[in-house]
This record gives structure tokens, C-alpha cells and sequence, in this order.
């Protein structure tokens, strides 16, 4: 819920108040709400926005060719399916799409179907070309998230291509689809499509390349034309600084030039720098005077008139540079005689400077290239492992981000009192599969959830045992791995799983598992590269499991608290019959609450809540202000008003709060949820009043659903609002569903879409609370909920009209033996007759009381119910109050009698005046028997005697 304590509302109407200019706190995930901030800064319209179209794209590019297979891979996959599969270059425009039905072409709008239209944020608003290259990253826009009206009805999930050596977006896949097809899988299937185009970019091979490999021959050849006498000097990466180029520049020539060593290829790339220069790569062999064979890296800076490099004739003629034992950049040769200092010889301008920009051998080149691709896969993990607070799933996150990249399989091995949130104390002995994750799943490791035991010679033992990674890179020659089980071992080499490596999971300290990274697909085996990668990646998980962990054991203890502070049964009463369900959020331990509380004349009071904010407090302070629930139910007080207590009562606390030590002080209570329903079954009738709570749902004997519109009180703890109270008529057999706001909450649906799924499930005559329950919650709740689930279904009994007597009689003592006699009739009426005289006695007293102290109207009614009830109301408002008669007191023994004689007694207000009630047992053990002889002991003590 939130803050202020009205109910989240769904993207739609989030939408039409963000359009109308009013602020907008939640309902809409923030990423959707940043682009259309962005878009109404753009001066975007919603109705108006026209798309730009670019005749002149690129058809036949390379792009294009990489995803040509793919994309008519994708169509097939489609194949008479209303999906829309969209390619677009860098800059939003679409190069080319695929339609599951032909027929879309000529339905869907040219927009929609035609090639060369910009689909950028900053053109067509919200949608998930845009904000995938917005944001770079997969992203899902759903229905009304789009900033545009024509994509209302559609999603869509877009994600980047990426150039695999520059990692450069080239451009975007979207999958366009009606909302009915939304499936998991599309995340799955469009990522590998992406994969598969970003591979083929990676092995293509270009004419524009072996151009620029001709135009760089041409300028070597006038470059040896216009060559002067003297020595050449080589300028490399550290004379790039006095290049004119910036740190940029220099980076950007750098990381290029490595790729193209480890790639060991002649080639040829043109790179674009910042102001508008260019420069021309050149990747040749080479072999030193010591006979060891490299790459060197040329560079040709057009336009530029530095030094340029003495240019060996052949491709193969040393350079004359000792060749280093690493990829580093050349030394420049000395300065030839009679330069300035700090400048170096020139030759006659040329139209192009050819430098020696970096050399090495191939190996060293492509370890460069994976480190780069090892520090990627950190960054991403760090924002991909420990996502949520839920052991199993950091355990889960730690394997996803592993396979394929470092490992073909992963194992998750966590003892059972991790996974409980306590401290393992023997992981070694208490170890269960956690986690199996792979590219196949027919390997076969021990399921998930079998208790694994390892024999001391494995290398998991020895890594459990030393705290350290233990790497084995060629499973065959393990002995101890293989001695486990044999037979296991050789199903494993059939799926050429050949290289290990196990790392324990530590984190302050505590083992509190171990992580497996398993090698197939790749003949090399793990080196000390990829014990480090996992070493690293397995440290940052087991500190989110630590975490993890921790809150597990926190949330469990909260938990336990909050359940003991919430009902364990529902008292006896016979006014409704009762069914609820309440069901933690996924994370955090949140303060809903719910109470069925019987009240006098027969009536019953239902009550939900909801405490703001999550944790200890919240539970405690649920439990507080259920407490205050109870005791102003107990004065008999109308909804508005008990509101309005409990208005005042959450303000002071939080004041009290707000004045508490600043380490213990909570983020307050104010915006807390309640509502008080109280029926009466003698008249069918409900009165309701909410404080910023989601009214209830009336389900009518014959199936029908309504949502009253009930008023919609403040928030608890604003202070200083009124209280409204609302009345329904419930026929017998009514049910009457109060809920928390979490039942409507989720991240994937509207909340208009929820509570028409409420009315679907609610929609059946003639079910018990129970059933109502089970539908409830099968077809309303969140998978996964967000908030707490609370429920309470109550179905509504009337009470018999022959079981209720009425009299009214005018302000005359002598009308009481009337009464008595009335009431004596009745009960013999009723079968009775054995409470009849305390019966008599009651009346008398609060008849003679209302006769005396009270004004007109005074009415006599008798209910008879679970127990026998005794009502005389009457104009006034002075309440009578019980007390201890005095010895010379000649009154006051009146109530102190009433008290002793029933189970119960009070006194309610209402409109015209005031009710004095009290209740008898009618179980024979139930209530006191005046004729008992300790009942009179001591009665007629302080009686004096006769002198």
C-alpha cells in the first residue's frame, strides 16, 4: 500500500493522471515513468507523435546480412502467430521485419509493417525499441506503458545487438506481440536470437575491409616515394600523448589494437575518433631478429602531418625492435642528430602519418580480450547475483551468470540450516543439492534437494576442509573425484565433461557451501584465469547468501512474532459464519492484521488492517493497535467513532517515535489502513467505516457482486479528518469479503484487472466461506506477492424474528411487575423457564433504573440467541457505573448484583440514547446460581443488629 494509505492504481489511470499533469508516487515501474518524463520534456504528444522515415537506410548492411538467417528463423518459429519481429539499426530505425501471418503486411499500419520508420525515444515516446536503446538493456513495455495511444493494446520486448569486439549496440531485436502472448520464454528465445545475430557479426568478413587494406598499400607505397634519407622513428602508444589525440582516442586505438592481435589475422578497420578524425589499423605479421613471430599494429592518422614510420619494405622484414615478451607498445629509437629536444624528426608533409601503434605476440592479445570479457562478466554480476533476500535464489543468480560464459554446468551444494537462515556448524555433514544449472539437464549430477555426501578424497572435501579453490583440469586424471562414483564418472566423460573447479562459499568468515564450475563444451581446460574468475564470482554470492541468510533467520523470527500477535481462532458467535486466509508477502514481514469480535445484542464486528512499513516494527505495531482494536470494540463505540480513537492513538505514538533515540527510530506509522465493519443480525443491516482502506465486496445470495461505494476515509495518524459510516442491507446468506490491498497488487497486472478478477471469483451463489476463500486466492493472488495477502470472507445469518421479544413502556414503576410477567411468558414460550427468575431479577433492576434515572422512550427487549440477552433502553445518556455499597449506603447493590448474576454487561450509545444489556448463560455450568450457599455469603453481614 502506500504511504498515504489509498490502494496502488495500474498503469491506465497512472497514465491518464501523469497526461493531466498530476503527480505521479507509484503504480508504474520507475523505468516507464523516467521515459515519459522524458518524452513530455521532448514536447511529445501521445495522439500526434509521427514517426520520421529514412528512405535511404541500409538494407544490405552487415547487420542486416548477420540477421538475415536468424530473422527468417524466427518467422518460421511464428509461423501463424500475431507476433512482429522488428531489426533496427543504432540510431531506432527499422532495417528489416518478420510477421507470424503474412496477412499482418496489409493489416497492420505502415508504421507497423514498412522498413526505414525511427522508433528512438526521443520520436515515438515510450516503447521498447527506444527504451531498450535508452536504457541498453533487455527491456518488456506492456499495454498502457506505451506513451503513444497506438500502442495501448500491444507489448513488446526489445533487446540490443551488440558488436562482440567493440561491444557497441548496432541495433535492436523487439518482438511485438498482442498482451495474450506474454510468456516467459520470449525473454529466453530473444536472447538467444540476439546471441546468434552478434555471432555472426563476429565471423563476418567485408568488402569495405578489403578496401581499406587497398588503401592503406597505396599510402605505404607513397609513404616509400616520398621517404627521405635518415633513420625512420617509430612512435608508439607512448608517444600517442603528444599525438594531439585525448585519453579517449588513446583508449579507443589501444583496446582495438589488442583485439586485433589476439585475433592473429592480417587485417584492416578504419576507426572514427572525436573531431571528426579517422584512423586506419593495420594488423600484419612480423617475426624479430630472435626469431620470435608476432603481430604489429600500424596506424595511419590521415590528414595528420606528425612523424611518420620508417615503413619496412616487406610485410615480413623485421622492424628492427626487440621483440617483447608481452603485448606493450614499441619504444621510440633515439632522436637522430642535431633534433631539439622533446621533437622528433620530421619528414615532408604526407598526405597520411603511419605509425607502429602496438606490437605482440597473438596469445598475449587474446588473453587481453578475455580479461576484458572477465571484468564485464564481474560488473554484471555484481547487479545480477543478489537480487533478492531468498537463499535459494542468490544461490540460483550465482549459477545463471556462470553458464555459458565460465562454466557449461553449475552445482549449488548448501547445508539445510543455511537454507533455514541459521549458521551451519558442520557444512561438510549436512550438504544438500541446491542448485543444478546447465546447458542441457541430462547430466547427471544429484538432483536438487538430495543430501550429498562426499567422501574425504574429492576435491569439494579438500575445498570444504582448506577454505580454498580447489581447480581440477582434467577430471580424468582426479582419482579422488572419480572414486566418488565411478559410474557417475564415466556418464559424465560421455557428456565430455573434463575440467573442474570447486570454490567454497565463505563469506565472514563461515563456509556456508560450495559452488562447482564444470567444463564441456570448450576442449581447454580451466586455468588460473577462470579459478580467479570463480573464485571472484563465488565471493560475491556467498556474501548475498550471508546476507540472504540473515534475513532469513530475522524474517522467520518477525514472522513467528506477527503470527502470535494475529488470531489463532475465531470466537463462537452466531450472527456470520467465517473463513480467511493470510498469506506473507515474499519478502519482508509486512503488519496486516484481520479480527472477528463478538459485541453485544448479538452482533459481531470484523475488522482488517494494515500497518505501514514492514519488519519488527510493523508486526509489533500491528499487534499494538489490534490491542486498541479489541478495547474500543469493548466500549460498544460506532465504527466512525472507534476510527476515530484509533486516529488519535496511532498519532501519538508516532509522535512518540519521532521523539525515540535516532539509532532505534522507525520511518513512523502514520498512513496505517483499517476497516470496521460491524452487523447486526436482528436487522440484516452492516455499518462500515474505513480509514484509507479498500472497501469491501458484497456478494448477494444469488451470485451477484458489488463494490459499495463506501466513503473513503483518511489514512490512521493524519489527525483533525472526520470519519463517515456507510449502511448495507445483507440478506441471510450474503457474504461480505474484506481484503488487504496486497490481494491487488502485482507488478504484471493493472489493478482495475484484479478486481475484476475478484468479481470473477466471487460471482458464485450458494458457497461456503471456505470455497470462497479457495477461489479467492487461486485466481486473485500474486504468484509471488509484493504485500501481504489478508482475507476474510464472512457469510451472514439472520436472526429468527420469534427469537427476539419487544416491549415498550412509558416512565411508570408500577409497569414493571408487567414486565416481569411478559418476560417470564416469553421464556416458558422459548423453553427457558430454568433461567426465568435471574431473568425477573435483571429486569427489575435495569427497568427500575431506567424508570428513575432515565427519560422516554424506554424499550424491554429480549433476544435469545447463544445465550439469553436482556436490553432496556431509554432517552438518556448517563450511563450507570458499578460499585462496592458503602455499609450505610441504603442503594447502589443494584448493578453489583447484575454483574454477579450474568456473563456479561455494559453499556452502548446510540442516536436516541443509551442501551443497557446484559447476558445470561444458558449452559447450566455457564453462570452462578443464586441459590448456591457461598452466592449469599457474607451478603447481609454489614447489617446491624437490633439493641
Amino acid at each position: 500500500m502506500t504511504a498515504s494509505g489509498e490502494v496502488a492504481i495500474g498503469p491506465a489511470r497512472v497514465r491518464e493522471r501523469f497526461l493531466l499533469g498530476e503527480p505521479i508516487e507509484d503504480g508504474v515501474r520507475s523505468l516507464i515513468l523516467n521515459s515519459w518524463q522524458r518524452c513530455q520534456s521532448l514536447g511529445l504528444s501521445p495522439d500526434r507523435s509521427e514517426l520520421p522515415y529514412r528512405p535511404d537506410i541500409d538494407l544490405d548492411g552487415r547487420l542486416v546480412r548477420a540477421a538475415g538467417p536468424v530473422l527468417d528463423r524466427l518467422a518460421s518459429r511464428f509461423a501463424g502467430s500475431r507476433m512482429n519481429v522488428a531489426l533496427t539499426d543504432g540510431d531506432g530505425a527499422v532495417l528489416q521485419r518478420r510477421f507470424g501471418e503474412a496477412s499482418m503486411v496489409r493489416q497492420l499500419p505502415a508504421i507497423q509493417s514498412t522498413p526505414g520508420f525511427v522508433f528512438a525515444e526521443q520520436y515515438g515516446g515510450t516503447n521498447g525499441i527506444g527504451l531498450a536503446l535508452a536504457e541498453r538493456r533487455l527491456i518488456h513495455v506492456y499495454g498502457a506503458e506505451h506513451f503513444a495511444e497506438r500502442g495501448q493494446s500491444n507489448a513488446c520486448t526489445a533487446l540490443p545487438v551488440r558488436d562482440p569486439l567493440s561491444g557497441r549496440i548496432e541495433g535492436v531485436l523487439c518482438f511485438g506481440y498482442p498482451r495474450a502472448y506474454e510468456d516467459p520464454q520470449l525473454e529466453t528465445l530473444i536472447r538467444k536470437a540476439a546471441s546468434a545475430i552478434e555471432r555472426r557479426l563476429l565471423a563476418q568478413s567485408s568488402a569495405r575491409e578489403r578496401a581499406l587494406l587497398r588503401a592503406y598499400l597505396d599510402s605505404r607505397r607513397r609513404l616509400q616515394t616520398d621517404q627521405v634519407a635518415g633513420d625512420g622513428r617509430l612512435v608508439g602508444m607512448d608517444e600517442l600523448p603528444r599525438s594531439g589525440l585525448d585519453r579517449h582516442d588513446q583508449m579507443l586505438l589501444e583496446q582495438m589494437a589488442t583485439e586485433l592481435i589476439s585475433s592473429a589475422q592480417r587485417t584492416m578497420v578504419e576507426v572514427a575518433l572525436s573531431h571528426g578524425r579517422r584512423v586506419t589499423l593495420l594488423s600484419r605479421p612480423m617475426t624479430s631478429p630472435s626469431g620470435v613471430e608476432g603481430f604489429v599494429i600500424e596506424a595511419v592518422l590521415h590528414g595528420d602531418s606528425l612523424p611518420r614510420l620508417a615503413t619496412p619494405d616487406r610485410a615480413d622484414q623485421p622492424v628492427g625492435l626487440p621483440a617483447p615478451a608481452t603485448t606493450s607498445a614499441a619504444p621510440p629509437l633515439r632522436r637522430p642528430a642535431g633534433a631539439a629536444p622533446g621533437r622528433a624528426a620530421e619528414a615532408p608533409a604526407a598526405p597520411a602519418a603511419t605509425r607502429l601503434l602496438l606490437l605482440g605476440e597473438p596469445g598475449v592479445g587474446q588473453y587481453a580480450v578475455a580479461a576484458r570479457r572477465r571484468l564485464e562478466l564481474l560488473s554484471e554480476a555484481s547487479t545480477r547475483i543478489g537480487t533478492t533476500l531468498d537463499v535459494s535464489r542468490t544461490a540460483w543468480e550465482l549459477a545463471e551468470m556462470a553458464v555459458p560464459r565460465l562454466a557449461d554446468y553449475v552445482t549449488i551444494d548448501l547445508p539445510e540450516t543455511v537454507l533455514r537462515g541459521e549458521e551451519p556448524t558442520d557444512p561438510g555433514s549436512e550438504l544438500h543439492r541446491t542448485v543444478v544449472h546447465g546447458i542441457s539437464t541430462d547430466c547427471p549430477f544429484y538432483p536438487v534437494g538430495e543430501r550429498v555426501d562426499l567422501s574425504p578424497t574429492t576435491p569439494h572435501r579438500r575445498c570444504l576442509a582448506s577454505g580454498q579453490t580447489v581447480l581440477e583440469p582434467d577430471l580424468r586424471r582426479a582419482a579422488g573425484w572419480i572414486s566418488q562414483d565411478p559410474e557417475a564418472a564415466e556418464r559424465f566423460f560421455a557428456h565430455h565433461v573434463h575440467s573442474l573447479i570447486a570454490v567454497p562459499l565463505l563469506a565472514r568468515g563461515v563456509v556456508l557451501g560450495i559452488a562447482s564450475f564444470y567444463r564441456a563444451q570448450d576442449p581447454a581446460p580451466y586455468g588460473d584465469d577462470d579459478r580467479s574468475l570463480a573464485q571472484e564470482l563465488a565471493t560475491r554470492a556467498a556474501i548475498c547468501i550471508d546476507n540472504a541468510r540473515r534475513y532469513t533467520r530475522e524474517h522467520a523470527m518477525v514472522l513467528a512474532l506477527q503470527r502470535s500477535l494475529l488470531p489463532r481462532s475465531l470466537p463462537e458467535q452466531s450472527a456470520i459464519e467465517v473463513a480467511h486466509r493470510y498469506l506473507p508477502a515474499g519478502s519482508g514481514v509486512r503488519g496486516d492484521w484481520f479480527d472477528v469480535i463478538p459485541l453485544s445484542g448479538a452482533r459481531v464486528a470484523l475488522v482488517v488492517g494494515d500497518v505501514v512499513g514492514q519488519g519488527l516494527h510493523a508486526a509489533a505495531t500491528m499487534g499494538r493497535l489490534r490491542t486498541a482494536v479489541h478495547n474500543f470494540a469493548e466500549l460498544d463505540l460506532a465504527p466512525d467513532e472507534l476510527l476515530t480513537h484509533l486516529d488519535n492513538l496511532v498519532g501519538r505514538l508516532d509522535r512518540d517515535e519521532d521523539g525515540a533515540d535516532p539509532a532505534t527510530r522507525s520511518d513512523g506509522i502514520i498512513g496505517s489502513s483499517c476497516l470496521y465493519a460491524v452487523y447486526d443480525p436482528t436487522s440484516q443491516r452492516c455499518t462500515v467505516a474505513r480509514a484509507g482502506h479498500p472497501p469491501p465486496a458484497v456478494v448477494r445470495p444469488d451470485g451477484t457482486v458489488t463494490l459499495p461505494d463506501l466513503p473513503a476515509g483518511p489514512p490512521l495518524g493524519l489527525g483533525g479528518l472526520p470519519f463517515e459510516t456507510a449502511e448495507l442491507h445483507l440478506p441471510e446468506g450474503s457474504q461480505l469479503v474484506l481484503y488487504s490491498d496486497g490481494l491487488l497488487l502485482d507488478h504484471h497486472r493493472d489493478v482495475d484487472a484484479a478486481l475484476d478478477r475478484l468479481c470473477g471469483a466471487l460471482a458464485r451463489p450458494n458457497r461456503s466461506p471456505e470455497d470462497t476463500c479457495r477461489a479467492v486466492v487461486e485466481a486473485v493472488v500474486p504468484e509471488h506477492p509484493a504485500d501481504d495477502v489478508t482475507l476474510l470472507v464472512a457469510r451472514t445469518h439472520a436472526l429468527d424474528p420469534d427469537r427476539i421479544a419487544t416491549w415498550d413502556l412509558p416512565a411508570d414503576p408500577a409497569r414493571v411487575s408487567d414486565i416481569r410477567a411478559a418476560a417470564a411468558r416469553r421464556l416458558s414460550d422459548w423453553g427457558l423457564d430454568e433461567v426465568a427468575f435471574v431473568t425477573e431479577l435483571l429486569l427489575s433492576e435495569l427497568v427500575t433504573n431506567a424508570i428513575r434515572y432515565g427519560t422516554e422512550p424506554i424499550q424491554v427487549r429480549l433476544i435469545h440467541d447463544r445465550a439469553l440477552i436482556c436490553e432496556v433502553s431509554d432517552g438518556s445518556s448517563t450511563a450507570p457505573h458499578l460499585r462496592h455499597a458503602a455499609t450505610t449506603d441504603e442503594g447502589g447493590r443494584g448493578l453489583f448484583l447484575v454483574a454477579q448474576l450474568t456473563q456479561a454487561w455494559g453499556t452502548r450509545y446510540t442516536a436516541r440514547g443509551k442501551v443497557i444489556w446484559a447476558e445470561c448463560s444458558l449452559d447450566a455450568s455457564g453462570g452462578p446460581d443464586p441459590f448456591e450457599s457461598h452466592f449469599f455469603d457474607n451478603q447481609f453481614a454489614d447489617i446491624p443488629g437490633i439493641e
